[in-house]
């Protein structure tokens, strides 16, 4: 059934024109984004084949995550374990080293996992289709069909946030995400061409990620300008809709940052689901919407502890934390639960940004070394 916007479209004194995979293959020919996973159109076309290991831990990577962050991510895992087998017999917390500071810590964790099941169960090959893709640990729908048509040119329609406004605009979908989703993926299954599957999906993306931007997209260069429905009605800017940002509460929490004579600071690795699952952290107390959380009874051990000025905030997808930091310094070390760990280490221990934070706060010079390390 046509929407109200569709009607109206129909009843311009225009034909509205149609939006062809064909264009936008040529307008991606010359014009795709040069990214270190991905195999160019020109390479595409003279029989160079993209690796599937690398299709899949750009994709796994660029889950809410920016193309300029995951670049030097991507470079230096594929320098560390160049194959899947690599990382498969890679030690855990050597991946989640790697991976600290890229953020959503579950993907890691299920990463290393799929690494896994391809090097001893599948024989280092990934599966080809969507259904088979989707038994992996860590991939969903958008991953699945990604990897299927850029590793493997099989049919999919691969839609992130870029195709889903691309496709909103084209056909002036009004219906507010996410329920509009079904909609958006029944009119991006028209558009997928049979041939370039691989390109028509990188294609859609890049034409979200440079010209149909949220803010002021360049309707002028696109080249489904003439097909646009949402172009011709004066609207692009307004979709697709989103609905009303919620606000986040803020939890609160402590963090303590205790050191030895010799130079060590103690560390604790959190459990392995869960928020940040199988990172290191600076210890602390559960995080609550109680701000009376951050004191020092949650210490791990009882000594002379100093609240340091001000907080650390950090912004997790549902909610906002902050954390008081107390110090304190220890000749005997006792009966402490965690490691001990040297302060010029910690570059290499699995700390995810929240924690570095809390180094930051607690001794600025130390937490230098994750700007080397960078």
């Amino acid at each position: 059934m046509a929407s109200p916007l569709e009607k109206k479209a129909k009843r311009t004194a225009q034909p509205i024109g149609q939006a062809t995979p064909g264009q936008l293959l040529d307008w991606y020919d010359r014009h795709a984004r040069d990214l270190p996973w991905r195999i160019s159109p020109r390479a595409r076309k003279n029989g160079i084949k993209a690796d599937p290991y690398r299709v899949w831990l750009s994709e796994i990577m660029l889950q809410q995550t920016t193309v300029k962050t995951v670049g030097p991510y991507f470079l230096k895992f594929l320098e560390l374990w160049p194959t899947v087998d690599n990382l498969a017999a890679a030690p855990s917390q050597e991946v989640m080293s790697a991976w600290a500071g890229l953020g959503y810590y579950s993907r890691a964790r299920n990463l290393h996992a799929c690494a896994k099941i391809v090097a001893d169960e599948l024989g280092g090959a990934f599966p080809r289709t969507e259904e088979d893709l989707l038994k992996l640990p860590g991939i969903g729908p958008y991953t699945a069909a990604a990897v299927a048509a850029i590793a493997f040119d099989e049919p999919a329609a691969v839609m992130d946030g870029n195709v889903e406004r691309v496709v909103s605009r084209l056909f002036a979908i009004d219906t507010p995400l996410p329920a509009a989703k079904p909609e958006i993926r029944d009119r991006l299954t028209t558009l997928v061409p049979k041939n370039r599957l691989g390109d028509f999906a990188q294609a859609t993306m890049d034409l979200g990620a440079t010209l149909c931007s949220p803010k002021k997209p360049a309707c002028s260069l696109c080249p489904w300008t003439d097909g646009c429905m949402a172009h011709r009605l004066g609207i692009a800017e307004t979709l697709p809709v989103k609905p009303a940002k919620k606000a986040k509460p803020t939890r609160y929490g402590a963090a303590f940052w205790l050191t030895d004579t010799k130079g060590h600071v103690l560390l604790r690795t959190r459990p392995p689901k869960g928020l940040l699952g199988g990172m290191d952290e600076v210890p602390g107390g559960e995080w609550s919407e109680n701000v009376s959380t951050a004191n020092e009874r949650a210490a791990p051990l009882k000594t002379k502890w100093q609240q340091l000025p001000g907080t650390v905030r950090h912004v997790f997808t549902h909610f906002a934390l902050e954390l008081t930091v107390y110090t304190a310094q220890t000749k005997v070390r006792g009966k402490t639960e965690g490691v001990w760990v040297p302060l010029d280490a910690l570059a290499q221990r699995a700390l995810p940004t929240v924690m570095r934070k809390v180094v930051a706060h607690a001794d600025p010079a130390v937490a230098k070394q994750f700007k080397k390390k960078a």
